[in-house]
């Protein structure tokens, strides 16, 4: 079973933010708002997934993949940064572009490449 690079991005990048999401458990203090850090940390990772996936299927480099995916998340963790405040820049801003760095890898070694009707001739 191979999934195309940008499903392959979409369930990579949702499953690490929903993991980035539930970390916050380990800080107590975002207690009261863990219902929107959760839901922000797997939106970020869902959008950033499928776009990182949907640039992979236009390069076939490792490295240009990876950077890519690092500033794809880099950018969308910003947006959040934004909204929740400056006191949690690098809070955010790491794992985001820890996530992107990962998606990044994975749709160009794992994913597959969509077949055109064409070439299934």
């Amino acid at each position: 079973m191979s999934f195309t690079k940008p499903m392959l991005g979409l369930a990579v990048g949702g499953a690490l933010g929903l993991l980035d999401g539930l970390s916050g458990f380990l800080e107590p203090s975002l207690g009261p708002l863990m219902g929107s850090v959760i839901t922000f940390s797997l939106l970020k990772g869902l959008v950033s997934g499928i776009a990182i996936g949907y640039f992979s299927q236009r390069v076939r480099s490792m490295t240009v993949g990876i950077a890519a995916g690092i500033a794809i998340a880099a950018v969308l963790s910003l947006l959040v940064v934004l909204h929740a405040g400056m006191a949690l820049f690098w809070d955010i801003m790491l794992p985001g572009m820890l996530l992107g760095a990962i998606v990044g890898f994975a749709t160009q070694k794992f994913g597959g490449v969509k077949e055109t009707a064409a070439a299934a001739r």
